[in-house]
């Protein structure tokens, strides 16, 4: 067999082999994720690994077309992948290096159930300043949600609304105290985040607050803070 290409005769080369490897990696990442064959962090490993492979060997393949040299496929299929890579991270957005996001920056939910659970053994799950001072910057108008009725029909919403958003599991709920917990998975990979909930009087109606922090990163890409956006409007909706 020959180690000629037939798009511009450029031979293959050991960086055409490493970027097909990468580009394969780009792809059996997430799906593998998404299958649940692998832990989530080790499919992201996987993911992000072969997505900067996939970079350098495609920056490689302009620079071999550059000179004339053709482009030889696994190169290709990293530039491709590469290509990726990089449109899939700039459409996942920017966040800060923080994971741990709420309505209420002076008296956030608390977490209580998710405490007990053995992925959170050891894990420090109080809110911090640094939290505070980080969502003030970033996303200044997240805030608690007012609804003009009765706690317990506001429980009975946030309950409903929390069992009925995609990748949710509600795990803990205390009508007593108006507090809900629930774990929510990200749909491709399979992180698992852990979501806070408590409702409360506020006069004559009710207040709805969320706290969503991740268990895994140090930056969360804006994940907890769409999260937390998108169950309020689905109570809003609901109310």
């Amino acid at each position: 067999m020959s180690d000629e290409n037939s798009q511009g005769g450029a031979p293959a080369t050991w960086l055409d082999w490493i970027g097909l490897a990468a580009a394969s990696a780009v792809v059996l990442g997430p799906l593998l994720g998404w299958l649940r064959v692998l832990p989530a962090e080790l499919a992201f490993r996987i993911y992000g690994l072969g997505g900067l492979l996939s970079v350098v060997a495609g920056v490689s393949a302009l620079v071999q077309a550059a000179r004339g040299k053709g482009f030889a496929f696994g190169r290709t299929a990293a530039l491709l992948a590469g290509m990726i890579f990089i449109v899939t991270l700039g459409a996942g957005g920017t966040g800060p290096m923080t994971n741990d996001f709420t309505t209420n920056l002076d008296d956030p939910p608390v977490f209580e159930h998710a405490t007990t659970l053995p992925a959170n053994r050891d894990r420090d799950m109080a809110f911090t300043d640094e939290y505070a001072a980080t969502q003030r910057e970033w996303y200044p108008d997240l805030a608690p949600l007012e609804l003009s009725v009765p706690v317990p029909k506001a429980f009975e919403v946030a309950l409903g609304a929390a069992r009925g958003m995609a990748h949710w599991s509600v795990v803990w709920e205390d009508a007593a105290s108006g507090r809900i917990e629930a774990i929510a998975e990200t749909s491709v990979f399979g992180f698992e985040d852990d979501v806070a909930i408590r409702v409360r009087s506020d006069g004559t109606g009710s207040l709805i607050d969320v706290r969503s922090k991740s268990r895994d990163g140090k930056g969360d890409l804006g994940a907890n803070n769409a999260r937390i956006r998108a169950y309020l409007a689905v109570v809003d909706r609901e109310k």
